[in-house]
């Protein structure tokens, strides 16, 4: 009996800090992706790491396996269940990449969209220190753009975060 009690305690202890630390290492990978380095000619460029950290929120059932919707060069990804980024809530994730050539002007890297939950500051700091481009926007307008003929998002204020080659150049 005592075996068991202790047993119990343990795993109504464990498992809840197992499943809190798994969404905090999707999104550790998801913000390296979007981070900034230099290369071997000292230029500055994003991690190459969106498609790991992608592969990540898929394997743990946060997305779908394929793109909820496709738009010129960009994945768009719907959380399917609660996640955090950086503080926030994360609503989508963007990934923008050339699979094809359909015309002018891809520029790779990624994006999210959160709603936000508390100060902004944090991430406001992530996007100066990473050259990434943070505004606000009207999230219900953005899924009818992707084809959701109503949606009903909650009201709050939402942002979307792009940390693409395109924001690098805007920071220069």
């Amino acid at each position: 009996m005592r075996v068991h009690l202790v047993f119990s305690l343990i795993i109504t202890m464990v498992v809840p800090v197992i499943a809190r630390a798994q969404p905090s290492n999707l999104e550790a990978g998801l913000l390296k992706s979007m981070t900034i380095k230099l290369d071997n000619e000292g230029d500055i460029e994003r991690d190459e790491s969106s498609g790991v950290a992608i592969r990540n929120y898929k394997r743990n059932n946060y997305i779908k396996a394929a793109p909820d919707f496709r738009y010129d060069y960009i994945d768009n990804y719907l959380l399917l269940k609660p996640a955090t980024f950086l503080g926030h809530d994360l609503k989508v994730i963007e990934e923008e990449y050339m699979s094809a050539y359909i015309g002018c002007c891809v520029s790779p890297g990624v994006g999210v969209i959160i709603k936000q939950k508390g100060s902004l500051n944090n991430v406001k700091d992530f996007a100066r220190k990473n050259r990434c481009s943070i505004e606000p926007i009207n999230f219900n307008a953005h899924l009818r753009e992707l084809g959701i003929k109503k949606p009903q998002a909650p009201t709050g204020n939402y942002y979307a975060l792009s940390c693409r080659e395109r924001d690098i150049e805007r920071h220069e």
